[in-house]
């Protein structure tokens, strides 16, 4: 369309493909295939030596998840994209090329808890090392950087809190300090969120959730927001010096805007290897065919149920920026105002007495607010409980005890997953009937 921009609707079916040039398959294919044959000897050497873009091995490149990695790249803004695994690979993935032994980075506490975990520890493995600010106080992430931090890390809309977060403020205090800035964006999508237009250089997903929209397919995706200076502060050495493995050749220079999104697949996924599957991609690339008619019914789902339980005596508080008098719902309308996502949280109004006729001889309210919140979830009929959000699906998760089930009681309330809080992931059913199965199961407290 040379003379129009294509809307995100009309991207989000269109962007990436076109009808396979050999069957004329309107759909884009499965490329179930390990490896490609090379045209030459010479193309071979012109693929390997990054001298030309092709397909080799499908744990580097496939044309399926080419197609994806060209959507997702054009739904975020972004100048290239690589799809990977999993949302965690994806992470590991970015700061493999941005970090060495002994750097540090500065991440929000709220976050999903398997970040937490990766960052907390797994990362301490390759002597990568975290701090922890303040998502809500974005100078908490100023005071914290010295001259080996490598980047600031924030989820767009917190999980499982359901809160926005100022990126545009952090975004200012990265760049002031040469950093760059990764926002995960998988609760939020950019159906509702660009983090790119907002000052962030890097964005990641989980394409399990809402990309891929029906619970049937694990992966994960880097975007490269093509803004970032990797040469300024010769900090990144793996985007900035040259490659003896790609015979000198330095990715800055070499791919300029793309450079990030070049390197995570070059040095990272070609050596550590998690890649996605062509079957998974496929699956991920008819979700995100309807993400834009489903945001907005996840949104709009959302409201009702939040609007609904704030009124239920067995409710202690609704944690969801949608609602008008919420602290937080100034930051959604300033940044996403077509809806507020499908996540969000609330807090069971827990007693000793309560936990008492639950747990024999329990009485502290710690103890309460679990023993609660477990009765809740078990009491759904119609809203799955599993660990997972982003679903056509309702779902409904306890976090404390399961995803932030390994953070200590500190650190889970400062994620937002106190003892008292259940998660819910808002499908698209009819709200009437999401609504009531909730109310009989909060009868049962």
């Amino acid at each position: 369309m040379p003379n129009k921009k294509p809307g995100f609707s009309t991207l989000a079916v269109h962007a990436g493909a076109a009808p396979d040039a050999t069957t004329g398959a309107r759909t884009t294919p499965i490329y179930q295939t390990a490896s490609f044959v090379f045209a030459d000897a010479d193309h071979a050497a012109a693929l390997f030596g990054l001298r030309e873009f092709g397909n080799v091995y499908t744990r580097i490149t496939n044309p399926t998840q080419a197609v994806l990695e060209e959507r997702v790249a054009a739904l975020e803004g972004g100048t290239a994209a690589l799809a990977v695994a999993s949302g965690q690979a994806a992470q590991m993935l970015v700061f493999h090329i941005l970090m060495s032994p002994g750097d540090n980075f500065i991440a929000a506490h709220q976050l999903y808890g398997g970040s937490i975990n990766q960052f907390g520890h797994a990362f301490g493995n390759f002597g990568w090392n975290v701090r922890w600010a303040d998502a809500a106080d974005p100078g908490s992430f100023e005071e914290q950087i010295d001259g080996r931090t490598r980047a600031i890390f924030v989820e767009s809309l917190t999980n499982p809190a359901g809160l926005f977060t100022d990126i545009e403020a952090i975004a200012a205090i990265a760049h002031r300090h040469g950093l760059p800035f990764i926002v995960d964006n998988t609760l939020a999508t950019p159906y509702l969120l660009r983090p790119l237009e907002h000052g962030a250089d890097i964005v990641v997903h989980s394409l399990t959730k809402f990309l891929g929209g029906h619970g049937n397919s694990v992966g994960g995706i880097i975007v490269d927001g093509g803004t970032f200076d990797w040469s300024r502060s010769g900090n990144y050495p793996m985007l900035s010096e040259p490659r003896p493995e790609y015979d000198g050749i330095v990715l800055h220079q070499a791919f300029g805007n793309t450079a990030l999104a070049v390197a995570v697949r070059a040095l990272g996924l070609r050596d550590l290897g998690p890649s996605i599957s062509p079957f998974n991609a496929f699956q991920i690339l008819t979700g995100i065919e309807t993400l834009p008619l489903r945001m907005q019914r996840h949104s709009d789902n959302a409201l009702a149920v939040a609007t609904w339980l704030r009124k239920q005596k067995q409710v202690a508080w609704v944690n969801y920026s949608g609602l008008h008098d919420h602290p937080n719902h100034a930051l959604q309308r300033r940044y996403s105002p077509k809806g507020a996502g499908a996540v969000f949280t609330f807090g069971l109004q827990v007693t000793n007495g309560m936990a008492a006729a639950v747990v024999a001889g329990t009485t502290d309210e710690t103890s309460a607010a679990v023993a609660a919140g477990r009765l809740f979830v078990e009491g759904l009929q119609l809203i799955s409980h599993l660990a997972n959000i982003g679903d056509t699906r309702s779902l409904v998760t306890h976090p404390a005890s399961t995803t932030h089930r390994q953070l200590t009681l500190d650190q889970q309330i400062a994620a937002g997953a106190g003892p008292e809080v259940v998660r819910l992931s808002i499908g698209i059913e009819d709200p009437d009937d999401l609504i009531e199965d909730i109310r009989q199961a909060l009868e049962k407290i």
